[in-house]
């Protein structure tokens, strides 16, 4: 199978290369010809448009940030949609709105083209190891015939049903991820004016039964935010803001894990 990879940033460029160097034919493109310095010890090809990828691959793998940067790699001019070939595969690994890979599905489906979205979880360091979690939607054939390829780079890989599945759990892990950063920074508070070190609670309880991966990154960060909202706070909040409006379009009620991620946010200074 030959592979394309687009977004070659610090979780992108780990799984691309985990990909080249695992035997697959692999071609590369992006917008800063920068980017793909990195990759020139590597049998890693490149190309000048994502259509042109798209011509060379059988499977085209889609990592970049938001979803109208994913909408434009796809169906903007000179896009993968109109360089893939019939019976060719999009995979869709950023984390978008589930509607947004719906509506690429039906395009892609008029021109016999498959689209899979298939989130990942585990950062960089996760990818260079093989072990990125990967949630994937879409038609189980489909998924079967491509899973080889996530192998490279995840461990594990979850089917969890038809497309836009994947991104839908994947939108409620970081729910639960920011919920647990208010939990967690506000005990560190609270143990401090109880007279605990936050420092020392912070050692303890992530050797406890309270532990979480939330909990580690403020202990991290020193006991605060402010590192965790530099950085990550604008997509924490599209995120939140995604499930809010799914849940609202189901009829669903979020209940506290919102009302605790909304109070993240709101420490974080960007209120959704």
């Amino acid at each position: 199978m030959r592979v394309g990879f687009i977004g070659l940033g610090s979780q992108g460029g780990p799984m691309a290369r985990r990909i080249v160097e695992s035997g697959y034919e692999l071609t590369l493109w992006a917008r800063r010809p920068e980017s793909l310095e990195p990759y020139a010890d590597t049998a890693a090809k490149t190309a000048q448009t994502p259509a042109e990828l798209a011509a060379a691959s059988d499977l085209v793998c889609i990592c970049v940030v938001a979803d109208d940067d994913v909408r434009q790699v796809v169906t903007g001019e000179n896009g993968v949609l109109s360089g893939l070939q019939p019976g060719g595969i999009i995979a869709i690994h950023s984390t978008v709105h589930p509607d947004t890979v719906r509506e690429l599905a039906e395009q892609a489906r008029e021109a016999g083209v498959a689209v899979v979205d298939a989130p990942v979880s585990g950062g960089g360091m996760g990818a260079a190891a093989g072990t990125l979690l990967v949630m994937v939607g879409g038609d189980t054939e489909i998924v079967e015939k491509i899973r080889p390829v996530f192998e490279t780079y995840a461990n594990p890989v979850v089917h969890l049903g038809d497309v836009g599945a994947g991104q839908v759990a994947k939108l409620l892990n970081n729910l639960l991820f920011t919920a647990n950063l208010a939990t967690s920074v506000t005990t560190l508070q609270l143990g401090e004016s109880l007279g605990v070190d936050p420092a020392k609670l912070g050692e303890v309880i992530t050797h406890g039964s309270a532990n979480s991966f939330a909990l580690g990154r403020v202990v991290a960060g020193g006991g605060t935010l402010d590192s965790i909202a530099k950085h990550a706070g604008p997509l924490l909040r599209k995120d939140v803001g995604h499930v809010a409006g799914l849940a609202d379009a189901a009829g669903a009620t979020p209940g506290v894990v919102l009302t605790a991620a909304d109070s993240t946010l709101a420490l974080m200074e960007h209120p959704r």
